[in-house]
């Protein structure tokens, strides 16, 4: 399954797929949206004593928060399996230790009783702490098993108050386990640590971060990712790559997610029958602070190590997503039941981080493949090991010589002329 406004898993793929100028895989048989399970999503809502603060349209935050939610509940969709997760309400006292486990699920996770969930809301009163570090860990916990789309929404109005358990750490964590929960936040309150610690959560799980500071915005937001939930997602299949092409796994046509960590090469085989076209694009996501002017390189290469296509990219430090692909025909064969050829994959980042930040777990990365049939008459560029360069040079060498043909047989004419004259 890397990535904000990658918008889930599959919409950091979809950059990735038009950077190598493709569409995602007609016949993909890993990361394809199946359908089969209902979509989930876990709103996780801070109960702690600040949301008493009267400064949303004249009443508390709590208000808002509780009519928001009833008019979400409403507006769910049928097919959306939604619960309710809080953090800070249930423990008033000051043992910091007990505080920071104050985390609940008001209303499980599954099909939903909109009387039995506002019931539930109406009880909430603001209480305590904001564990939002734990109460992400659990959420993810609520969120197991199944295909289907799966979405946290965390509303607060603070930072996390249960340091060193870093929530954005703890985003990074969900990531890195490959089963494809994305994190949306809302900030109730326009401040810049908690907007700083809010965006970094969402950023590493390809959610998004929202302002809000008005009842009708949190409601409209919220309505918003509810829906976008039961919208059909490509969920990246979790893989690993290698370290070297002989121990890399082999992939079939799909959308895999990976970690890759600062300065790595990850390593993944395909193989391609003769006659068919091999089309590969990787995105990998800065999730944290990168140090400006970095790149990523696909290669695509012969087990025996020859160079057959690459694709590279560079950033400077304003981008938050950086993909590139390449294209491969394989040509047809001669020969009956000619046997397929293992291409080797190479994905390189130079990505670094200055001193202080964390280097694990690695960089989100995702890779499509796609294996499709070639295009008539295609030839095979491995085997003159110079990519689809080796047309150009070849045209270049050509009109080379011809422009030495003509500029010699002009400078013995005027010659020839001036002995004449």
């Amino acid at each position: 399954m890397i990535t904000r406004t990658r918008l889930a898993a599959g919409a950091c793929a979809l950059l990735a797929a038009l950077a190598a100028g493709m569409a995602f895989p007609a016949g993909a048989v890993a990361g394809e949206p199946t359908g089969e399970d209902a979509p989930k999503v876990d709103l996780v809502l801070d109960v702690s004593g600040s949301m008493r603060t009267r400064d949303i349209d004249g009443g508390t935050r709590m208000a808002a928060a509780k009519q928001a939610f009833n008019e979400v509940l409403d507006a769910t969709p049928e097919e959306v399996q939604l619960g309710i997760r809080t953090l800070g309400a249930d423990y008033p006292g000051d043992d910091r230790k007990t505080g920071c486990k104050d985390t609940a699920q008001l209303y499980p996770v599954g099909p939903l009783d909109r009387t039995e969930a506002k019931t539930a809301v109406a009880t909430l009163s603001p209480t305590g702490w904001t564990p939002i570090g734990p109460a992400l860990l659990k959420a993810a916990d609520d969120l197991e098993g199944g295909n289907g789309s799966k979405r946290i929404v965390l509303i607060s109005d603070g930072e996390d108050t249960c340091a060193p358990l870093d929530p954005c750490e703890v985003a990074r964590e969900i990531s890195a386990k490959g089963i494809g929960v994305t994190i949306d936040t809302l900030g109730l309150v326009p401040n810049t640590k908690l907007r700083k610690q809010l965006s970094c959560i969402a950023e590493a799980t390809g959610g998004t971060y929202t302002s809000v500071e008005h009842t009708d915005e949190l409601t409209d937001k919220v309505n918003q990712l509810v829906d976008r939930a039961a919208d059909p997602v490509v969920t990246p299949v979790a893989t690993e790559g290698a370290d070297a092409c002989a121990k890399a796994p082999t992939l079939e046509s799909g959308l895999y997610t990976d970690r890759e960590e600062f300065g790595q090469q990850r390593w993944y085989r395909v193989d391609v029958e003769p006659g068919q076209e091999l089309r590969a694009s990787v995105s990998v996501g800065a999730d944290r602070a990168v140090n400006p002017s970095y790149g990523v390189l696909l290669r695509a290469v012969t087990v025996h190590g020859r160079e057959i296509v690459r694709g590279e990219a560079a950033g400077n430090g304003r981008t938050d997503v950086l993909s590139t692909g390449l294209r491969y025909p394989k040509a047809e064969s001669d020969e009956e039941d000619a046997p397929a050829e293992a291409v080797c994959l190479q994905v390189t980042n130079s990505f670094s981080v200055a001193s202080g930040v964390k280097t694990t777990p690695g960089l989100p990365l995702e890779l499509t493949v796609d294996v499709v049939d070639g295009p008539g008459n295609s030839d095979d560029v491995a085997a003159f090991g110079l990519g689809r360069g080796w047309w150009l040079l070849g045209l270049l060498v050509l009109v080379g010589f011809v422009a030495g043909l003509l500029w010699g047989w002009l400078s013995r004419w005027r010659f020839a002329v001036w002995r004449t004259n």
